[in-house]
């Protein structure tokens, strides 16, 4: 018997439309580190991924074929083994668009609206209407601005959708350089310094990859417009941490929201923690009541193609790209 094993809860109804999709194969839910080690050495497909159950799905003979991840970001998994052993991975890239977008959203507005100093104001007591970014009254406006989105994918356009009614200007910045309806400017990686130029406010959204890895270092902060905001909901290590320190301090970014860290969690003796420009969440901007549903959803359309041999149409990992 076919063996499909999700390390993550299933509804009723989610268990009913993969078993319809794929009847002849046994569904199994648990955690891993609950399953029978003997199961999971016969799992042809897997819903989520865990360093516990590698030893068991890892190995010449697997039957393994497939494994539907839980993330969009694959950068911890074993992707070189993988792709020895023939294994597809798919992402749940796109989950995340409408949450993580918010979430920009609400970091930009905190600042821009002094939302962020008056909550600051709110717990001491004290009333001040001065509040903007020169510590003045006066408050600042999205529309005008420029925003530079580094990393457009699925999050990156939702959040091009939103700047747009905004009345941002929006200039994009994405490997391949492909235009998206709703960026106004696109360029390609190599483009990078001369984009960040241009910066009111950026959005770091890139996947950890060889090539991304500390590419938010020392010579990109400088070539940001002074005065900017910097939002990084990506992967920490794209960020080298002392050099936005650096930035933060000298002026070159006035505010920066962080949802993630080169070091998760971030050491409770860390600078950042102190900063009153800077507003941080714990890594949770994906975070959706609709999560589960999104992923399975991803899961179904591409078990349907799974069981007619046709190659899956949704996330399917490049293992030369990393992503």
């Amino acid at each position: 018997m076919h063996q499909i094993i999700s390390l993550h809860q299933l509804s009723p109804q989610q268990l009913n439309a993969i078993q319809e999709i794929a009847p002849g194969y046994t569904i199994t839910v648990g955690k891993s580190k609950d399953l029978d080690p003997e199961l999971l050495r016969k799992a042809e497909i897997l819903i989520g991924w865990s360093k516990v159950i590698e030893q068991h799905v890892i190995r010449k003979d697997s039957p393994l074929k497939w494994i539907q991840s839980w993330s969009a970001g694959v950068d911890k998994m074993p992707l070189n083994q993988f792709s020895e052993q023939g294994t597809l991975l798919t992402t749940s890239s796109g989950v995340h668009a409408v949450p993580i977008s918010e979430s920009i959203f609400a970091m930009i507005l905190a600042f821009s609206r002094g939302i962020q100093q008056s909550i600051q104001n709110q717990q001491a007591n004290r009333w001040d209407p001065n509040v903007g970014p020169d510590g003045s009254a006066i408050l600042t406006e999205l529309r005008g601005k420029t925003i530079v989105i580094v990393g457009v994918g699925e999050i990156g356009s939702e959040t091009a959708r939103i700047a747009k009614a905004f009345g941002m200007n929006i200039v994009g910045v994405r490997r391949s350089g492909k235009s998206d309806s709703n960026v106004d400017t696109m360029y390609t990686m190599e483009h990078l310094h001369h984009a960040l130029s241009q910066s009111d406010y950026i959005v770091n959204i890139l996947p950890l990859t060889e090539e991304t890895y500390h590419m938010f270092d020392t010579a990109a902060f400088n070539s940001i417009k002074p005065g900017s905001c910097f939002i990084n909901v990506g992967r920490g290590p794209t960020v080298i941490t002392d050099a936005l320190l650096e930035a933060l301090e000298i002026g070159i970014i006035r505010y920066a929201g962080l949802d993630v860290f080169e070091e998760e969690p971030l050491p409770t003796d860390h600078p950042l923690w102190n900063m009153k420009q800077v507003i941080m969440t714990s890594h949770i901007s994906g975070s959706t009541e609709h999560y589960n549903k999104r992923v399975i959803d991803i899961f179904i359309d591409n078990l349907k193609a799974y069981i007619e041999g046709q190659v899956l149409p949704r996330n399917l990992v490049n293992y030369n790209l990393k992503y």
